[in-house]
């Protein structure tokens, strides 16, 4: 048996002397627990340990809720032992349908500081309107893109440009073709998709919104480097 769970059930057992589970046993015993392994596996079995004892001595003149509220405390040192849930950094949309267009709007929508976007294109009139929306409302927006659909049919980027929004064009013989945004430097859209009716409507195309730090800070120095070397 590992030594951590040996501590953990003579802790256990030790409380049940006088039937109350103090704040510092608890404390103690929580503190033990959470160096167990496997850990689920033997939360379980002190779970069921402990119920054994309260049962054994329900039939005894012991009184019922001080029982009660020994296994209450129990409960919660079990609880406390388990790591807290990391908060999802990560959300996956596909398409075709709107689940990738929806997470866009969504995202410029609440953009309150900074919105720097960087696509092959920008033709989905849905997307055009929200980031005019954030330009107006005091956000500050940088776009990047590419020169061969600039001037397409349908093409947005003249308009968002003679709106005052800064646009940078890649005029190389090669493609600035990827397709991310950053938000208030705190989230990173990025994936395949383009930002066109026909990526929502008939593509097969993903998106992926994230929070994490690091990648947000990987595309944002990228960004950097780019709005830089197409500022010459």
């Amino acid at each position: 048996m590992h030594a951590h769970l040996e501590e953990a059930i003579t802790r256990l057992e030790a409380s049940f002397v006088d039937q109350r589970l103090s704040e510092e046993e608890r404390r103690g015993l929580t503190e033990v627990l959470r160096e167990v392994r496997p850990l689920e596996e033997n939360l379980r079995h002190v779970r069921k340990l402990a119920f054994a004892i309260a049962r054994q001595h329900l039939g005894e003149d012991a009184a019922v809720q001080d029982i009660l509220r020994w296994l209450e405390g129990v409960m919660r040192a079990l609880d406390s032992a388990r790591p807290a849930p990391a908060s999802a950094s990560h959300a996956v949309f596909f398409s075709p349908g709107q689940d990738c267009l929806n997470a866009i709007l969504q995202r410029l929508r609440q953009a309150a500081r900074q919105i720097d976007i960087c696509v092959f294109t920008i033709s989905d009139d849905r997307i055009s309107e929200e980031i005019h929306a954030a330009y107006r409302r005091g956000v500050r927006i940088r776009l990047i893109t590419d020169n061969e659909k600039e001037d397409d049919v349908g093409s947005d980027i003249a308009a968002l440009r003679q709106s005052g929004i800064p646009v940078r064009v890649d005029r190389s013989t090669a493609h600035m073709h990827h397709k991310f945004a950053l938000l208030d430097q705190s989230y990173l859209l990025n994936g395949s998709y383009n930002w066109t009716r026909s990526a929502a409507h008939s593509n097969e195309e993903n998106l992926v919104v994230s929070k994490d730090a690091a990648l947000v800070a990987a595309f944002s120095a990228q960004f950097e480097q780019l709005w830089s070397a197409l500022g010459n």
